[in-house]
């Protein structure tokens, strides 16, 4: 690997790390426990210690600080509180700044020595204490001989065995380093085993052989040589103090041995190493088209079997039918990351949004665990901010108002998935006041979105919120009021492919829900005739296929409404909406497509209903992608060129607002 090799990977690694790390500060501030603070404090050596040797001085210099602050919060020194974790979510978002600046010295420089970098480290110092590195660090103050006293008692010197893992340098361990940071601790000596290194012709350059013997003096506390090796948990490491502590220091317990310390020198075999492999999102997509290729040409093979009705054919087409499926299920899988990598930064969001509020705000999340489609993930923060923010600022009520209201004071916004067939349900709820028709539709008015003598239900007139432009608040602020919340969650999720339902109660909350498909690439399509022209509609918003006289789909005056089980659905020909000519002739029956669309039913005649079919999506060209009611193409099976429909937009243009609601 070269070394751009490994720094792309070091960044790759931190950029995760500093993601978990936000996470990790969140769970400390609501459960601050050992398990906890440990998380963090290695979440902070390994950006430092890795830093260091891939040439990001800044970074490390700057992590240095809070690693140190960190080490006084494991010891008991200082305690966690609300202004430590606020500012050690700043420091973080300056750890990523000074990731994205690179191996950029210059850069980094200025990013680290900006007003914002000192405020961070003067104000971690007031809250830890200086943050320059001491040789007495936290040495233990209680006199009752347990087991933590003990661990952390200063010994005059150490003795340390150590020999890493076979594979630790391929894994990209670097010995030297570890033994330089040891040699920081006190003064010290290393020693080469010369009984660990192989004969000559059995050498093997990218394994570990080479065995160490440091000798440390020096009043060191036993934990900051565990720091050094905390993430060597496969070598070989033994650590023996050189003068046993004092009685009164050891009695009535045993000091805690090291991490790794309980493997005597070459008699305990390497635990067995998670294999994981790092793949770029590009290659991945690359796959994902190939199969796209692979199950178009499938669906191909699949019609010339049909027309030779050869057995032994027909029995290869099954084979190699069930083996493409697989391989397509096992390519979408490696794309599939569980959504909880989003809810996660939003504890953040909310602990922020909160405070600037003045509001005691609760997030709630479920569901985590549920899959989705990277590209999918990518796409689904901003609206998903936009989502939180306006339950924050707009649905919650302030402190006293809730309790007039006979509300708990703290409001409780829940953001929840679960996965229901080939769409992911992903829902925004909070307990707050609810959605005023009556404001909402005053402000439309005097918006000019409608007009005063405009006939709506009020479910129509909730769904104004997504309109462009529109907004509810009073004044703009740095967290809502400029008009561009909502409509751009509807904008989202459109590109997307995906649906909005929204229901509210007054008094009592509102529950936004987006339906949006597990992945972008492959759909599930229902394959319908206009004429010649075959058009695919997802299968994801089909409701329902019913039948319908040809004179009644084209007469010209009157409401078209088809009565389905005692409930009126508009519906409107295929033919008018895309201007091309159908080949029903007046007495034949039409075919009629149910779709829900954004909480809406709504019909759409068809010629005919071919079948579902596995849908490849294809984008569009340049000269066809603005082209409202086409959301992609497809190749079927004969080679010729279908049209997949966004009825979201079909709906719209048809007069959304006059549609049925979902029952």
């Amino acid at each position: 690997m070269s070394i751009e090799q490994a720094t792309q990977s070091f960044v790759i690694e931190a950029t995760e790390i500093l993601d978990d790390l936000e996470s990790q500060l969140m769970a400390l501030e609501n459960d601050p426990g050992k398990d906890a603070v440990d998380a963090v404090f290695r979440a902070m050596h390994t950006i430092k210690g890795s830093g260091a040797m891939f040439g990001f001085a800044e970074l490390a210099g700057f992590t240095h600080h809070l690693e140190t602050a960190f080490e006084r919060v494991r010891s008991g020194e200082v305690a966690i509180s609300p202004d430590l974790i606020g500012v050690a979510l700043r420091a973080r978002d300056l750890m990523a700044e000074l990731l994205a600046a690179g191996t950029d010295q210059g850069r980094a420089a200025e990013i680290a020595g900006a007003p914002a970098a000192l405020d961070i480290l003067t104000r971690v110092a007031e809250l830890t204490g200086p943050t320059d590195r001491r040789s007495d660090k936290a040495a233990a103050t209680d006199a009752t001989g347990t087991e933590g006293a003990a661990a952390s008692a200063p010994a005059a010197g150490y003795r340390v065995a150590y020999r890493p893992a076979a594979r630790d340098l391929i894994n990209g361990t670097r010995p030297d380093l570890l033994i330089a940071e040891l040699l920081e601790l006190g003064t010290g000596t290393v020693r080469y085993r010369a009984d660990t290194v192989p004969a000559l012709d059995s050498l093997d350059f990218d394994t570990a052989r080479l065995g160490y013997d440091i000798t440390l003096e020096g009043e060191i506390d036993r934990r900051a040589i565990d720091d050094v090796f905390i993430f060597a948990d496969e070598a070989e490491l033994d650590i023996q103090p050189i003068q046993p502590p004092a009685p009164a220091q050891t009695q009535g317990a045993a000091a805690s041995p090291a991490k790794g310390a309980d493997k005597a020198m070459g008699t305990a075999p390497p635990a067995p190493r998670a294999r994981n492999l790092r793949v770029s999102g590009e290659r991945i997509d690359r796959i994902m088209d190939t199969i796209g290729e692979l199950v178009i040409s499938q669906a191909r093979l699949d019609q010339v079997g049909r027309k030779h009705a050869d057995p032994e054919l027909e029995g290869v087409i099954e084979e190699v039918e069930r083996l493409v499926l697989a391989l397509r299920d096992t390519t979408l899988s490696i794309r599939m990351l569980p959504i909880e990598t989003v809810f996660s930064k939003f504890q953040r969001v909310v602990r922020d949004l909160s405070a600037d509020l003045g509001k005691q705000v609760q997030l709630r999340t479920a569901g985590g665990e549920t899959e989705i489609d990277k590209n999918v993930i990518d796409r689904l923060s901003e609206p998903l901010v936009h989502m939180i923010r306006n339950a924050l600022d707009h649905g919650l009520e302030d402190r006293e108002t809730r309790e007039a209201a006979g509300k708990p004071p703290r409001g409780t916004v829940r953001l929840e998935a679960r996965q229901e067939g080939g769409e992911v349900i992903i829902e925004v709820s909070d307990d707050g006041r609810g959605l005023d028709a009556a404001a909402i539709r005053a402000k439309a008015e005097r918006q000019e979105l409608i007009s005063p003598d405009t006939q709506m239900t009020e479910a129509e007139i909730h769904r104004l919120i997504f309109a462009p432009g529109f907004s509810t608040a009073q004044a703009v602020s740095d967290v809502s009021g400029r008009g561009v919340g909502m409509d751009a969650v509807r904008s989202a999720v459109d590109e997307l492919r995906g649906q909005i339902d929204l229901a509210t109660r007054p008094g009592e909350g509102t529950r936004i829900s987006l339906r949006l498909p597990v992945s972008l690439a492959i759909i599930e399509g229902l394959q319908v005739r206009l004429g010649a022209q075959v058009f695919v509609i997802p299968l994801s918003v089909v409701d329902e296929c019913v039948e319908m006289e040809a004179a009644e789909a084209t007469r010209a005056s009157g409401r078209r409404m088809l009565e389905i089980r005692d409930e009126l659905v508009p519906f409107v020909p295929l033919e008018e909406m895309l201007g091309l000519p159908s080949d029903a002739a007046p007495d034949d029956m039409r075919r009629v497509v149910v779709t829900r669309s954004d909480g809406m039913r709504s019909g759409f005649v068809v010629d005919d209903i071919i079948g579902q079919a596995q849908t490849v999506i294809k984008p569009l060209s340049q000269h066809h992608d603005h082209i409202a009611g086409l959301s992609g193409a497809t190749i079927l099976g004969d080679g010729s060129v279908a049209l997949i429909l966004d009825i979201a937009a079909l709906a719209q243009s048809a007069g959304a607002p006059s549609l049925a609601p979902a029952a």
